[in-house]
């Protein structure tokens, strides 16, 4: 399940007894201020590289206007190879070498929640941008760490009011074994029950992130004979789902639910195989997409890099700009004032304007619902809908109420 409590605990005890015998070299130069960014570069580039591109044009563009209060922003960024005791190697270093004011970045659920864990026990802010397990914010939540993307509640919220409106009585699901898969599906079950309650679960099927068997996860759903399926598997393991299913015609006159799936770093893997019809979460990244905050940030992406951006380009960017909006109004780089700063705190997006809840500390950043289809031998997102992600979420007081106390 994850990464649980006792093993972050045992992580964040060898990172602490690092931390307490590492050399303290000289601080950073004045008039610099930097974030330390942890992300999983080489276990998933697809996603990561885009990011990365993302959050170097959101550096350049605050350094060009003035840095923060006249002093240059820096990103030090760490690779954690998708690796919880990895990413709290590179923490150590970030802060006790490298000084920087604040941790930032995170893409799989079980390194957020090692960073978050090492973010409390040291008393250093933390601002995740990619991890999306609920517990980030609300069961494992703690006042030094923040989220960018809609979480998991917030993205089944979506496509449970598109699932809802379907047929489909039998469902299965197919995700992978670790903390994003377990909780996607369990909030995904428990809100579609909500506006549902006539489903039942057939199947599921849990393989391991980064080593699906495809053959006989398909062929344990297809036996189910489920009227629906929800997806929450990503990256390289999607692509083989997607093949094996098509291949035993899984996929043929029923309907698939999809987290992430219209995500463009997701989709375009699969080309010519992509799948039609299925219900995602997603950035439509063909056409159709111009609203003024999109369209500046893709003409100036687009220049920059010479391609489209993608989600992760979305998610990068937005993260480094947030920190930016923080450290501003924080006027220093001590963490309870970057915590004050933040909770509350509106900044800009290519999705619009986006607040963190002081109460939770969970962003109102919202994404697309659409469909998948494809153009030109290649899949893309249809039919899409920005959902803000205020609306997909508990009340202040529900989110209260699942935090533990401090």
């Amino acid at each position: 399940m994850g990464h649980g409590v006792i093993l972050r605990r045992s992580l964040i005890g060898a990172a602490l007894l690092a931390l307490a015998t590492a050399p303290r070299p000289a601080r950073a130069e004045e008039g610099e201020i930097r974030i330390g960014e942890i992300n999983s570069y080489s276990a998933l580039p697809s996603f990561t590289e885009p990011y990365r591109k993302g959050w170097q044009m959101a550096v350049d563009e605050i350094n060009i206007a003035g840095g923060i209060d006249g002093k240059k922003l820096t990103v030090i960024a760490k690779d954690d190879a998708g690796k919880p005791a990895d990413a709290l190697t590179a923490a150590n270093e970030l802060v006790s070498r490298d000084h920087v004011a604040m941790l930032a970045g995170g893409f799989f659920s079980n390194v957020g929640l090692a960073l978050s864990d090492f973010a409390k026990a040291h008393r250093v802010f933390y601002l995740a941008g990619e991890p999306l397990t609920d517990a980030l914010v609300w069961s494992a939540g703690n006042r030094y760490t923040f989220r960018l993307r809609p979480s998991n509640y917030m993205q089944a919220a979506m496509l449970a009011d598109e699932a809802a409106k379907l047929p489909a009585k039998t469902w299965a699901s197919i995700a992978p074994n670790y903390e994003y898969g377990q909780s996607a599906v369990a909030v995904f079950k428990k809100l579609l029950a909500a506006r549902r309650p006539d489903v039942t679960w057939v199947a599921e099927q849990w393989p391991t992130q980064g080593k699906i068997d495809a053959g006989p996860v398909v062929q344990a759903i297809a036996a189910a004979k489920p009227d629906a399926i929800l997806n929450v598997e990503f990256g390289p393991d999607l692509v083989k789902l997607v093949r094996e299913g098509q291949t035993r015609d899984l996929f043929k006159d029923r309907s698939v639910v999809s987290f992430l799936t219209g995500e463009p770093e997701y989709l375009d893997p699969l080309k010519d195989e992509a799948p039609t019809g299925w219900i995602v979460t997603g950035y439509p990244l063909s056409g159709g997409l111009h609203t003024p905050e999109n369209d500046a940030f893709a003409k100036a992406y687009q220049a920059r890099f010479g391609e489209a951006p993608r989600m992760g380009s979305v998610v990068g960017y937005t993260l480094v700009k947030s920190a930016a909006a923080v450290l501003r109004k924080a006027g220093s780089t001590d963490a309870d004032k970057l915590i004050a700063a933040a909770e509350g705190i509106s900044f800009d997006s290519p999705f619009g304007r986006a607040q963190f809840r002081a109460v939770d500390h969970q962003s109102t950043l919202g994404t697309f619902t659409g469909r998948t289809a494809q153009q030109n031998n290649r899949g893309v997102m249809t039919e899409f809908t920005y959902r803000d992600g205020a609306k997909y979420l508990p009340t202040e007081a529900e989110a209260k109420g699942m935090r533990p106390a401090e």
